[in-house]
């Protein structure tokens, strides 16, 4: 019998050590996800031997490490100050996670004690494991469409093996709502963030939002007990696209040509518990461009979102 490709489920837990299998659970650990990608990565080793006749030659399998994608809808848990399904996501991401119970929960960048993800892919009859895993993130909040994030992770070849798909428990991940002007707020520029809330700034007519965290990750063979996919650097990213007046257009020109930084900040949803922020407090804005949305001219422009003190290029809030 032909196996289905629908017929997928990912499982995600966080490693007490790094590496070792967490033995994610459907009841517990289930991702509610689309566009998933899973791919093995051998670095085989070509024998070359030379003999008195021509043909190919064997390679040997060297190392090898795994890769992972997927989507999530962005949604907040359905109660203010608790963590949403999303957050494991993102602390192998390289963000730390901070809960202010009642209120709100954060996520900010961090440079240095990385969490890890033990991965779990079904695919109809075969589980697929991935340990150690890290990755980056991409967050889509674009006007008109389902608000998501992008997550690629890679990490240590747990191998496959024969497994039935698990039953997921999926309750923890909340119906989204889509990006329009009734469900998220402008976006604004020069805004200042405390405690849940943008402050001031200008409000600005948008296609919406995009931000990309920029980590690179890499994987590391070594001999010995230090393996790990490791995240050395990060330089996060976005765009926006703008529908300004005159003044303001010939304004945007001004602060992209004299290096002036912004602050860039957004908040989708309307109920507590379902609402999302998204701020960074230092955002270059370069690249400029001439954009038509059916016949409005509009600005686009690439961001290049830099720590203000450190550790806080994007902070990611769940109200």
């Amino acid at each position: 019998m032909a196996r289905k490709t629908r017929l997928s489920a990912i499982l995600a837990k966080i490693e007490t050590t790094y590496g070792t299998d967490a033995v994610p659970t459907g009841a517990d650990n289930a991702v509610l996800i689309s566009d998933p990608t899973f791919g093995h990565t051998y670095n085989n080793q070509p024998r070359n031997n030379i003999k008195s006749y021509l043909g190919g030659d064997e390679e040997l399998v060297g190392t090898r490490y795994v890769t992972c994608s997927f989507s999530v809808e962005i949604s907040g848990s359905g109660a203010a100050g608790t963590a949403p399904a999303w957050g494991p996501l993102l602390r192998a991401c390289g963000m730390a996670e901070t809960v202010s119970a009642g209120a709100r929960v954060e996520y900010n960048p961090i440079s240095s004690a990385f969490e890890s993800l033990t991965i779990y892919y079904h695919r109809d009859g075969v589980v697929h494991k991935a340990l150690g895993c890290r990755g980056t993130a991409e967050f889509n909040l674009e006007e008109g469409s389902i608000p998501k994030m992008v997550f690629n992770f890679t990490g240590l070849d747990g191998g496959p093996a024969e497994a039935s798909n698990p039953t997921q428990t999926l309750t923890a991940w909340k119906t989204p709502v889509v990006v329009t002007t009734a469900n998220s707020a402008a976006v604004k520029l020069g805004c200042t963030y405390a405690t849940g809330a943008l402050s001031g700034g200008t409000e600005f007519c948008s296609r919406g939002l995009m931000l990309n965290l920029g980590n690179e990750v890499q994987y590391s063979s070594m001999l010995g007990p230090c393996t790990e996919v490791d995240i050395p650097n990060r330089a996060s990213t976005g765009s926006l696209q703008l529908d300004l007046d005159a003044a303001a257009e010939v304004a945007a020109y001004a602060a992209i040509s004299a290096n002036t930084l912004t602050s860039v900040g957004l908040v989708h949803g309307t109920a507590a518990g379902a609402k999302v922020l998204v701020f960074a407090p230092a955002v270059q804005r370069i690249n400029p461009t001439q954009q038509d949305y059916n016949g409005r001219i509009q600005i686009g422009m690439d961001l290049r979102a830099l720590p203000l003190t450190g550790n806080d290029e994007i902070r990611i809030v769940a109200l």
